[in-house]
């Protein structure tokens, strides 16, 4: 009984000040980069399917990822995430960037196989995508220190050779309209996060793997795959 009233909120660190930011919800999108819809043999659509990850799915700043249990194909996506400071229901693309406090760099672990099943047969992808460490995520940067950034290299290397490369300015929905339409669904709060999406490249996964993933003026995460979990 004690562990649960004891229960750890997950939050982040956060550059140049000691007090974390707590993280509330984490929204994830997909397929929104031209080249990883090629990749995955989708097609493009007017807006990305959102799916969730626990909270308690974060690695904040990073660290040893237990190798999860039941995949032959685990898979990594690095992607730009955006932390709220506000919020609300129907927000405005103009008003967006207004409700955000700052950013990261997030690895958006997958299932693959899991994810290509839970598909095929129409069911959800949380088995796929919401399993524990699935989430880990660089420090934040403020807003109010980076700006909103528009450009930049995105890219992730695993034991020191790139797998993924690309430049945030090739979102097709950017931040801004991500915001807005996760609004029409949810009343966004302060602490949500963001996964924005991953560009093309993204790859199996094993254990001993060291991954590093950066974006500029964002930051970078290093994880190191462990061992299958018991």
């Amino acid at each position: 009984m004690s562990e649960l009233f004891d229960y750890y909120r997950p939050s982040l660190t956060v550059r140049g000040i000691e007090r974390r930011f707590p993280a509330r919800r984490v929204f994830c999108v997909g397929w929104n980069y031209a080249d990883h819809i090629k990749e995955m043999n989708r097609e493009n659509v007017p807006e990305p399917p959102v799916f969730m990850k626990p909270a308690d799915a974060l690695l904040p700043g990073g660290g040893e990822v237990p190798f999860p249990p039941r995949t032959r194909d685990l898979q990594h996506e690095v992607e730009l995430v955006v932390a709220l400071q506000g919020g609300g229901l129907n927000i405005s693309a103009e008003e967006a960037m207004g409700h955000v406090y700052g950013y990261g760099v997030g690895i958006d672990l997958t299932r693959r196989d899991l994810q290509s099943e839970v598909r095929e047969a129409g069911a959800p992808w949380e088995i796929s995508k919401s399993f524990d460490y699935s989430a880990p995520v660089s420090t934040l940067r403020r807003a109010s220190s980076i700006g909103h950034p528009a450009k930049g290299r995105i890219w992730l290397a695993v034991n020191g050779a790139v797998r993924q490369e690309a430049d945030i300015s090739h979102m097709i929905h950017k931040p801004m309209n991500l915001i807005a339409q996760i609004s029409t669904f949810f009343e966004l709060k302060p602490g949500d996060l963001i996964f924005t999406g991953t560009p093309a490249g993204v790859s199996r996964l094993k254990p001993g793997d060291h991954v590093t993933a950066g974006i500029d003026r964002v930051g970078d995460v290093h994880i190191r795959m462990g061992r299958l979990r018991a």
